[in-house]
């Protein structure tokens, strides 16, 4: 037995608690939270006791029946296997444990599923997000046809058109063009790879949609609010400043964000790197305001401990970068400091557009910062600021000018 913050390990991980522990305190765990997932490692080391199992037995089924044994226990904290993933990945560098993988296809659906899913990563070069958005909109397009595997060659035009017809009932407007989208991109792979014989990419319906909302960016007074909302004292209100600053003065996604790296910005010339969509990798100009609180909260706010090369880090331990979920939702918790209820990430990119147009940019010059592909997408901000086009309306004719 050996006891480590408190805790008392017996079993099949003793070996190992003691180094645990010293890895969480590198990652910048509290102690509290260090102490929490001892208690785990305890409670799963006599867990594997009582079933004779050793480390190298954690595999994902393994992984799955303690969890349900400890709901079964009714323990309310820890109940699921992402719980396990402090502990699973300290033994996964040891080379304890291997990878735990997801259980291997069984259906010729989920097949073709996992062979579209390779495509999209590795020749298509998509995130995994972006290919986890596809999979869900074509998987029940493959679930229906493809049932035994023998269905699918025979695809007709009429078989691609009935389903996009009858999923547009169900889904808004702007899902089904996300949907016809993927199941595009679906039926050209197919037929590349032999799976069709005809190409029926052609026989996917346009959806005819445009949104009667134009882009609604955030008033400068707004701006400002959630701006002041930041306590500059703490290290979490210097990060989202930071954040916060960028995503309305540049107009980053939260994604864009949350991948900017130490080695992007280049101090002496005054610009950085954006990672963006595609893998494309733009250069932009670093405004003076937007480096000064980027640089006050590396200096005052950003971890030491940081176990990444990410700007924007993680407050609560593991101290890594923050993902695109968390980017957004410190701009939602902003908002709700400043009273201005709910908003998201990419309010603020609009703003950062608005306040472009506002400032006398041409919509080309606003599309180049915004990095858009097509002038289409930046000419909606054509309709935004009135105020600006008021300046162009000749006045209306009057007696005294007749």
């Amino acid at each position: 037995m050996v006891v480590v913050l408190h805790s008392r390990v017996v079993g099949p991980l003793e070996p190992f608690a003691g180094g645990f522990a010293a890895e969480l305190t590198r990652q910048g765990y509290t102690v509290g939270a260090a102490s929490h997932q001892l208690g785990l490692v305890a409670h799963l080391s006599r867990w594997m006791a009582s079933r004779w199992l050793a480390p190298v037995d954690l595999t994902a089924p393994e992984i799955e029946r303690y969890v349900r044994a400890r709901r079964a226990r009714g323990y309310r904290l820890f109940r699921s296997a992402k719980a396990l993933g402090p502990l699973l990945g300290y033994l996964r560098r040891l080379e304890v444990i291997s990878e735990v993988v997801a259980s291997p296809a069984q259906t010729p659906a989920e097949l073709y599923l996992q062979r579209y899913r390779d495509y999209l990563i590795r020749e298509r070069g998509m995130g995994v997000r972006s290919v986890r958005g596809y999979l869900d909109l074509v998987g029940p397009f493959i679930e229906h046809h493809v049932g035994d595997g023998a269905g699918v060659r025979g695809l007709t035009t009429a078989d691609v058109t009935s389903f996009l017809v009858a999923e547009s009932r169900r889904l808004s407007p702007k899902t089904t063009q996300r949907l016809a989208s993927a199941l595009r991109s679906l039926l050209r792979y197919w037929h590349v790879q032999g799976v069709t014989d005809l190409p029926l990419v052609a026989a996917v319906p346009k959806v005819a949609y445009r949104s009667s909302n134009v882009p609604r960016g955030l008033a400068p007074d707004e701006v400002a609010a959630l701006l002041d909302s930041c306590d500059h004292a703490q290290r979490g209100g210097l990060r989202d400043f930071a954040m916060l600053t960028l995503l309305s003065r540049v107009g980053l996604r939260a994604g864009e964000v949350a991948g900017l790296r130490l080695g992007d910005i280049d101090w002496r010339s005054g610009e950085f790197i954006v990672a963006g969509k595609g893998c494309r990798r733009d250069r932009l100009p670093l405004p003076g305001d937007v480096g000064q609180a980027i640089a006050d909260y590396l200096q005052h706010g950003r971890p030491a401990q940081a176990l990444d090369r990410c700007v924007f880090i993680r407050i609560k331990a593991p101290h890594q970068g923050l993902s695109a979920g968390g980017v957004t939702q410190a701009v939602a918790a902003a908002a709700h400091r400043a009273g201005l209820g709910t908003i998201y990430a990419h309010r603020l990119r609009h703003s950062a557009a608005t306040s472009m147009l506002t400032a006398g940019a041409t919509l080309t010059e606003i599309g180049q910062v915004l990095r858009h592909r097509r002038p289409s997408t930046t000419s909606t901000y054509a309709q935004v600021h009135t105020e600006a086009l008021r300046t162009l309306a000749r006045p209306w004719p009057t007696e005294s000018m007749s």
